[in-house]
Formats: C-alpha cells, sequence, structure tokens
C-alpha cells in the first residue's frame, strides 16, 4: 500500500508545483474615441491627430473602418480622397496596453 502512495503523492505535489509556476495574463482592451483634426497622415503608417490636449499617435489594427458623419462606408477611393491632414476625424480606438488601436474612422460630411 505504501508502495502504491508515494508515487501517487509525488504525482499531486508535482503537478501543485507546475500549476503554481503557470502564470496568468489578462489584457484589457477598451473602445473609445477622440475628436479632432488630422495632423499627420500616412495611410497604414501613420495617423496622428491634433486633439484638444495635444497631438496623439494611433496605430493600425487589423481592421479600420472609415465612414462619413452619417455611417456611410467609405470605399478606397473615398479614402484615397477624403482622408488627409486638415480634415476633422472623430476616431474610435481600443486600448491595448499603452497603445490606441484605430477601429473605426468617422470623417466629416455625407
Amino acid at each position: 500500500m505504501k508502495k502504491a502512495l508515494i508515487p501517487f503523492l509525488c504525482t499531486i505535489l508535482a503537478s501543485a508545483a507546475i500549476a503554481a509556476d503557470v502564470e496568468k495574463t489578462t489584457t484589457t482592451t477598451t473602445t473609445t474615441y477622440g475628436d479632432g483634426t488630422i495632423s499627420e497622415y500616412a495611410p497604414g503608417k501613420t495617423f496622428i491627430v491634433k486633439e484638444k490636449s495635444g497631438p496623439v499617435t494611433y496605430h493600425y489594427g487589423k481592421k479600420v473602418t472609415y465612414v462619413t458623419h452619417g455611417g456611410k462606408v467609405l470605399t478606397d477611393e473615398d479614402v484615397r480622397t477624403r482622408v488627409k491632414v486638415g480634415v476633422p476625424v472623430h476616431v474610435y480606438y481600443d486600448t491595448e496596453g499603452n497603445e490606441r488601436v484605430i477601429s473605426r474612422v468617422e470623417v466629416e460630411g455625407d
């Protein structure tokens, strides 16, 4: 009986030790928005908006949706012609760590 009990107890203790070493990582993502005027823009690379608090750098996520104030989704051609330096925008973004990752950009007009 003792011979069977010792390996069983060793297995339980080893499992507990391994479980104690597992590190849990939690990432919190919050969606919010910012308002301002585009001050620097390079598609897919740079998106800086001059807000009341000063310039804010946004990062591109996997997918960015561009829409008008009325909710119309912009085509790629519309984005090329309407999204540029000096245009007022409403930027929806997710906070991932210390970065603001763009999910949606609303430009003025319909």
